[in-house]
């Protein structure tokens, strides 16, 4: 037996959900790409790095707490590293496991990164939605990802 279809509801929300995605996520990216900053997901692995600030993350922990789906982690943080934003170490408690840490530059990128992702998140949402709209887009959106 098969669950129940969605009601077309459903599946416009859902449409306009990711479509509303990718409009906003394409502007956050086109607005650092055209300050001469990196992408969106150094943003998100700094700042996760930089609330783990001095204990580091392992990879597996860093990947959990991202924002943004990031399928090739390792790459990222090499990229991050390579730029001298990020150190790796030896966990204390495993050996074989990495530890990341953010360094004084990516705290510094992070920071200069800011003002561009955040004029580009009032831009394409911001100003598209009162005070109101927008604590109640929240309070729907959370129930979406809500754990009973």
């Amino acid at each position: 037996m098969h669950p129940p279809a969605p009601s077309d509801a459903i599946v416009r929300a859902w449409v306009r959900l990711e479509r509303a995605h990718r409009a906003a996520q394409s502007t956050v990216e086109m607005r650092l790409k055209q300050a001469n900053l990196p992408p969106l997901a150094w943003y998100d692995a700094l700042l996760e790095l930089e609330r783990a600030d001095p204990a580091g993350l392992r990879p597996f922990e860093l990947q959990k707490e991202m924002l943004f789906a990031q399928y090739n982690l390792s790459r990222l943080v090499d990229r991050l590293e390579a730029a001298g934003h990020v150190l790796r170490s030896a966990s204390e408690e495993d050996g074989r496991g990495q530890v990341l840490t953010i360094t004084r530059s990516g705290r510094a990128l992070r920071q200069r990164m800011w003002p561009v992702y955040a004029a580009a998140i009032e831009a394409a949402v911001g100003s598209h939605l009162s005070e109101t709209d927008a604590l109640t887009l929240g309070e729907l959106l959370g129930r979406l990802y809500a754990k009973p």
